[in-house]
């Protein structure tokens, strides 16, 4: 796919971004997660090309093509402040739509709340609404399923562990988060070639470890924080993989949205529905964006 070559930069929040860009017409922003890239979203860049939009999916804070923030933050409001700036230069002056999966997703929870005046709706898959997630932190299996969560706390280990043995780490975690006999092999050497890179595992890791760690919260964002709390008014549509075990954490947080709201599984499919099934997820989105 020839679009998916095409990377452009811009400056946001202090530091210097890398996005791929696809198609005319009204924008819709691609927040990828971990292990990822940004051409994670190639099947739907690509449909939504051709179905008359403007598709913007930039590399997110820590990882290249974007900068390497020096001695930067990687808290959640940090994040948010980063995509809230990259709409607001790259939008046309327009409210955009948003799709997000796994960290795009966390991402997206909070800019939904945090930001409505930007966003026109929301396609959020694959991790529930963080109050939900709050929640799930003392039930045993899902600590169990997000067992990265709390070995990314560790100090230096972690990255030692995601170079190992050709980061078989990362093939592991793919394994384990998606539908048996899903092969995204070619897409996986990519995301190892960027995660390989000097400091990339130190900066992406650092997601994690400020999730936990408050002295890692850059101070001057509480207020963006307090924002990041309100109920949502973004029309959203959520997905999840029917094989994800966090798909049962996603069927009763309609309480957190004030307006249109719609959850969807996706057969076929586990973490990375958007690739195992790409089909039936463009679909929905397609289909959510013709309605908000």
């Amino acid at each position: 796919m020839i679009f998916m070559t095409n990377a452009h930069q811009i400056h946001a929040n202090g530091i210097n971004f890398s996005y791929l860009e696809h198609g005319e017409g009204s924008t819709v922003f691609f927040l990828h997660g971990f292990p990822d890239i940004a051409q994670t979203w190639e099947h739907q860049m690509q449909a939504l090309g051709a179905a008359g939009y403007r598709c913007i999916a930039p590399s997110l804070r820590g990882y290249p093509p974007t900068e390497l923030a020096a001695d930067g933050f990687f808290d959640k409001a940090t994040l948010v402040k980063d995509i809230a700036e990259l709409i607001i230069s790259l939008g046309g002056g327009e409210k955009v739509r948003l799709v997000g999966q796994d960290w795009g997703a966390i991402i997206g929870y909070a800019l939904c709340a945090a930001y409505p005046e930007l966003l026109k709706s929301a396609v959020l898959m694959a991790v529930p609404h963080p109050s939900e997630v709050a929640k799930s932190l003392l039930n045993p299996k899902h600590i169990h399923r997000s067992f990265h969560w709390w070995f990314f706390q560790q100090p230096d280990l972690p990255e030692q562990a995601l170079l190992e043995n050709d980061s078989a780490f990362i093939d592991y975690l793919w394994d384990y988060w998606t539908a048996q006999g899903h092969d995204d092999s070619a897409h996986i050497r990519k995301i190892k070639q960027i995660l390989r890179q000097p400091g990339v595992l130190n900066a992406t890791l650092a997601y994690y470890r400020a999730m936990f760690n408050p002295a890692k919260a850059d101070p001057s964002l509480n207020p963006l924080r307090t924002k990041m709390t309100r109920a949502i008014e973004v029309p959203t549509l959520c997905l999840c993989g029917a094989d994800d075990l966090r798909a049962e954490l996603m069927g009763d947080q309609a309480q957190y949205f004030k307006n249109a709201y719609h959850y969807d599984l996706v057969k076929a499919a586990g973490h990375f529905l958007h690739r195992e099934n790409p089909t039936e997820v463009n679909r929905l989105i397609i289909n959510w964006f013709e309605q908000y």
